[in-house]
């Protein structure tokens, strides 16, 4: 249960009221009511990773400093007792009419936006690790490097240790990561970029303006968030045309979404079983492996 303690102290204000959540499969969420009246969300943790909340809480500033997408303000932040406290967004929907393409576009446009705003490195410098899997994230100079030694590679290890993959696709995932320089397409600068970017992690508020939540930042590559965001929908064309007018993608890039959806399809093996295995087969296929 959360600590109400805490968040008094996080927040300079006592606890009216408490409300569980729906939703998540690593955290509890609450919406809270101040004693002054104002609501805010807070969300902790059973058994976090070292550095867990403070992680997230300096990725929701790095993507809000970056001034392109509504990002929900860090009110309190603590490891030691696990709790984030944020800014509330009252949820809305884009329905079905033309405000919906335009929320879209607007969106994408943002998007575009935000990747140009790049990032020091590939990984991070503060070398945090991201994800429920605690991905690495040390500093590399190239795309090719990061994408080899901080996610597949750390992810076969993971899927052979837990047998969550068979050895034939083990094996052709070992043989994509000593082909990344001829299937990543041209070099391209360190994005940065959300590192989760399903459906899930964009709010839409009662303006139709959409948020990010749950980052797992880092510098990355931009076609990662976008293949993310086709992993298991909730964008629509509109949000993809009007990304690539604004800061156009390399040819290409809609036969690389594989490569980059297999970190995500093998995590998700790992986590949850299931047809994810096969989703991973998939993908290699798709990439002639």
């Amino acid at each position: 249960m959360i600590d109400q303690a805490h968040i008094a102290e996080l927040t300079g204000q006592e606890v009216a009221s408490l409300v569980p959540l729906r939703g998540g499969d690593v955290a509890e969420s609450f919406r809270v009511t101040l004693a002054d009246g104002t609501t805010v969300f807070a969300k902790t943790h059973h058994n976090p990773p070292p550095g867990f909340f403070t992680t997230e809480a300096w990725g929701l500033g790095w993507l809000r400093d970056a001034d392109t997408i509504p990002v929900p303000k860090v009110l309190g932040v603590s490891d030691d007792p696990p709790l984030l406290v944020l800014e509330w967004i009252d949820e809305g929907s884009y329905g079905r009419d033309k405000v919906a393409e335009n929320g879209e576009s607007a969106f994408g446009r943002a998007l575009a936006e935000l990747h140009r705003t790049g990032a020091p490195c590939f990984g991070r410098e503060d070398r945090r690790t991201t994800g429920s899997r605690g991905l690495p994230n040390e500093p590399k100079e190239t795309w090719v490097e990061f994408y080899r030694t901080q996610r597949l590679e750390p992810l076969t290890k993971l899927a052979t240790d837990t047998k969550a993959l068979g050895p034939t696709t083990l094996a052709r995932l070992e043989a994509v990561a000593g082909r990344l320089a001829e299937l990543g397409g041209p070099p391209e600068p360190p994005a940065r970029i959300h590192g989760d970017l399903w459906a899930g992690n964009r709010l839409i508020d009662r303006d139709r303006r959409s948020w990010l939540i749950d980052p797992a930042c880092h510098g990355g590559h931009r076609e990662f968030d976008l293949a993310m965001m086709q992993l298991f929908g909730g964008f629509s064309a509109a949000c993809y045309t009007s990304y690539h007018e604004t800061f156009p993608l390399a040819d290409g890039w809609v036969e690389r979404v594989p490569l980059h959806q297999l970190a995500p399809l093998v995590v998700h093996a790992i986590k949850f079983g299931g047809g994810y295995a096969g989703a991973v087969d998939q993908a290699l296929h798709s990439l002639g492996v």
